[in-house]
């Protein structure tokens, strides 16, 4: 029998002393022993309530760190809880580091601490009000090359209601080493399919495209458009975006190459188009399209190394974006579902987030209307 256990809750409602009593209780009877690590995400309203949740979960639970944010919506196991006030746990036994605080300057350049160990892989949470993460992602693929980083950026309010959390101090971001014999195998669906074109970038500007190739970035992006059927047509207002691609070692160029980043408005007149990435020259990009039948076919390939390391797994976080859901999807559940379906119904634990980290062709990146898990395996000793 494996050593390592999971177990996940979910708790619906305001926060109440009781029903936390009560999840502490349900996860010290179902885990068989202390918990090393729980991700704890719940509604904004539960934040005033912190510091008292943290202690009951931790004290009365056996959960030695405990580790979370804020978030817009909850997952658990198959559900996809989209709104409404309560919080999830996941509680793992596992060999897991002490968690990671990271933090930035006042000039908003994110501060890597000085030592850090090696470990296998991160699971990390950011505040994306107060959290530089396109520069720590920068200088944390530099420190961490080729070492899978799986996380989400916390959602749930505005800028006082969205906070990051280690036990019951609130922090920037934090960052969870998976050590010895716990392995994260990294999982992402984009449920993009690109169109068009791939061309170089030639000029920009920060997060303005201004030319691809020879052409200004917003003919491209009409000649795009012109590809797409009538109803492709009719349905593309909202699902267009840019993608970059993560490595330019490639002949081919296809789904789940690229960095989806939402596109934010764009001029005839200049020929400019802006995104919510930063573009570099020389590298190549293509826009893609969003739509349901290709977001689920995608999930389902996506998932498949999920299915493939199912027996060794016991237990998955799970980071979707807060565009996913039943608003896409046309119904509830379906990120959920497939990573249970994939791992035969181990414990997973997630929410939905204002963007989705996770590497792309062994490259850690900052994704957008994406679905990112983290699946725990126990390596053999």
């Amino acid at each position: 029998m494996a050593s390592f256990q999971a177990f996940g809750c979910e708790i619906p409602g305001p926060y109440k002393p009781e029903t936390a009593l009560k999840a502490a209780r349900r996860v010290r009877k179902n885990l068989g022993g202390p918990a090393r690590i729980g991700f704890l995400f719940f509604s904004a309203n539960y934040a005033a309530h912190l510091p008292e949740l943290s202690e009951i979960l931790r004290v009365d639970g056996h959960i030695r760190d405990l580790v979370g944010c804020t978030c817009g919506g909850r997952i658990e196991g198959r559900r996809e809880m989209e709104r409404g006030s309560g919080f999830v746990l996941l509680a793992l036994r596992g060999d897991f580091g002490d968690p990671v605080v990271l933090e930035s300057t006042e000039e908003g350049e994110a501060v890597l601490p000085d030592s850090i160990l090696e470990p296998n892989g991160w699971i990390t949470l950011s505040n994306p009000f107060s959290f530089p993460v396109e520069d720590w992602l920068k200088k944390w693929n530099r420190r961490f090359r080729g070492i899978p980083t799986v996380g989400g950026l916390a959602s749930g309010g505005s800028f006082e209601d969205t906070v990051v959390f280690v036990n019951d101090r609130i922090v920037d971001a934090v960052a969870v080493p998976a050590i010895g014999r716990t392995e994260i195998v990294p999982v992402v669906s984009q449920g993009c399919r690109p169109i068009g074109e791939p061309l170089t970038v030639t000029r920009a500007d920060h997060n303005i495209l201004y030319a691809l190739g020879s052409q200004s970035a917003y003919r491209v992006l009409e000649s795009a458009f012109e590809t797409l059927s009538e109803g492709e047509k009719s349905n593309a207002r909202g699902n267009l975006f840019a993608g970059l691609a993560g490595t330019e070692y490639l002949d081919d160029f296809g789904s789940g190459d690229f960095l989806i980043k939402n596109i934010l408005g764009a001029d005839p007149d200049s020929g400019a188009v802006v995104i919510g990435g930063i573009p570099r020259v020389g590298q190549t990009l293509q826009y893609q399209i969003r739509d349901r039948e290709a977001a689920v076919e995608d999930l389902r390939r996506a998932f498949e190394p999920a299915r493939a390391v199912s027996d060794q797994a016991f237990g998955a976080l799970l980071f979707s974006c807060l565009g996913r859901g039943s608003r896409f999807f046309g119904k509830k559940d379906q990120d959920a579902v497939t990573l249970s379906e994939a791992l035969g119904d181990k414990p997973c634990a997630g929410f939905f987030c204002n963007g989705e980290i996770a590497p792309v062709r062994g490259l850690n990146a900052l994704h957008g209307n994406t679905a990112a898990a983290a699946v725990l395996i126990e390596r053999e000793a």
